[in-house]
């Protein structure tokens, strides 16, 4: 099996992301619901899997996620235990500045979601896909996949040619340029920062905002790191970061957590989601027969990615998928 990687193996937007495992149910589309929960599900196993095979150690946080809402959520009190401010919440959270509950309605969630770092896990799984004889192949652009007498032949690279019975286009952002399909992906930026905490558990559960001027996530990292993020911007293939938008969220941190004022900046960066027309992962066979693709998992690709790679492995190996996935049929944007 062979890796064929434009830049380094996993430096694109899994490197870029938050890595919450989050599963709402206002916010994950309802064909999408199924296969997310299956994902998540997945997780404590998937990792610990990764971690004995390669030996590397993954920050999976089992914490929970404390949702800050001025609107609807959606969120059912099935899922989700709801506190009431502001003695449940200072309780949870001493550090965090309860908003301001008279001008407009507020609410504060609590989801018993995970988190994972998403830059652990894509090293963990590349360490471990070296040790099963994954070959990987750096530097090289994907410029075609090759068809010969109607089936999947292998790539043609701007270097050179790779011989395949089997291809699977899961090129994120990109995997709409790759002749001879034109998937209809396309780029959504997300500037964040990671900074270092005046306290290494000045925050213990992932924080989110909905409804504010500038809503914002809070993602703590149990070696005293948080990640702040994010945007969701139609900027095409630019993956600059902009010194006003970072601040932005810097600020919008503090004012969630004043303390926050006292962190060290260790990085901001972009990444690139891949986004499609109805906010759905597009999966499977291809109408070229040994092609396939995986892509187009927007916010949802590190949720997604144990339950993505297992039934891909199903439908390429000829079995049932142990979930239906004919609805992320590319076969849905044919003209």
């Amino acid at each position: 099996m062979l890796v064929v990687e434009k830049g380094e193996p996993g430096r694109e937007a899994s490197w870029a992301a938050g890595g919450m495992l989050a599963d709402f149910p206002a916010e994950t589309p309802p064909l999408l619901r199924e296969l997310a929960t299956a994902s998540a599900r997945m997780y404590p196993e998937f990792v610990r899997g990764l971690e004995e095979e390669s030996g590397l150690k993954i920050d999976l946080r089992s914490v929970g996620t404390l949702v800050l809402s001025r609107v609807e959520t959606g969120l059912r009190p099935a899922t989700t235990q709801a506190y009431a401010l502001p003695g449940p919440l200072a309780e949870l959270e001493p550090a965090l500045r309860a908003p301001d509950a008279t001008s407009r309605q507020f609410t504060a969630l609590y989801t018993q979601e995970r988190c994972v770092d998403p830059r652990h896990l894509t090293s963990a799984a590349i360490a471990t896909a070296r040790h099963r004889g994954v070959d990987f192949s750096s530097g090289e652009q994907v410029l075609a996949v090759g068809v010969a007498n109607g089936k999947a032949s292998g790539v043609r690279t701007n270097k050179t040619q790779f011989a395949a019975r089997l291809v699977v286009n899961c090129a994120g952002a990109w995997a709409g340029k790759i002749p001879p399909h034109p998937f209809p992906t396309r780029p959504v930026k997300g500037q964040m920062l990671c900074v270092v905490m005046p306290q290494k558990e000045l925050v213990r559960h992932v924080v989110r905002t909905s409804g504010w001027t500038q809503d914002v996530y809070l993602i703590p990292r149990s070696d005293g790191r948080m990640l702040i993020g994010a945007t969701a911007e139609e900027a095409g293939f630019d993956k600059q970061t902009v010194p006003e938008t970072i601040q932005k969220l810097w600020q919008a941190a503090i004012d969630l957590v004043p303390k926050l004022a006292e962190a060290r900046i260790l990085e901001a960066w972009a990444g690139l989601r891949p986004g499609t027309p109805d906010g759905l992962p597009i999966l499977g066979a291809t109408p070229t027969p040994g092609y396939f693709v995986a892509t187009g998992h927007f916010r949802d690709g590190i949720l997604l990615a144990p339950v993505t790679a297992r039934v891909m492995g199903q439908i390429m190996t000829g079995q049932n998928p142990q979930v239906d996935v004919s609805k992320f049929s590319a076969s849905r944007f044919a003209s």
